[in-house]
């Protein structure tokens, strides 16, 4: 049973290439006020080139037992005029 909270994706545990995809399905619903934090044990370099080219922002931090905690959100479009 997943107990995981709604923006949160622990990937630490799971093969390639589920990470990313549960990380881009979850995107796809993200309210635009909303953050996503991904936990993995590496940096994804696949996925960083996505959000880039998608309009993501994000933050990373390394915790001390190497966690790679992600914090995903939609850029703020820039208003004209």
């Amino acid at each position: 049973m997943n107990t995981e909270a709604p923006h949160l994706i622990d990937g630490r545990d799971l093969v390639p290439p589920e990470p990313l995809e549960r990380t881009l399905e979850a995107l796809d619903t993200l309210p635009a006020d909303a953050e996503l934090r991904l936990l993995l044990y590496c940096q994804p370099q696949p996925l960083f080139n996505i959000l880039r080219q998608n309009g993501y922002a994000w933050t990373e931090d390394v915790q001390s037992d190497g966690t790679h905690e992600i914090r995903i959100r939609k850029c703020l479009a820039t208003r004209a005029g």
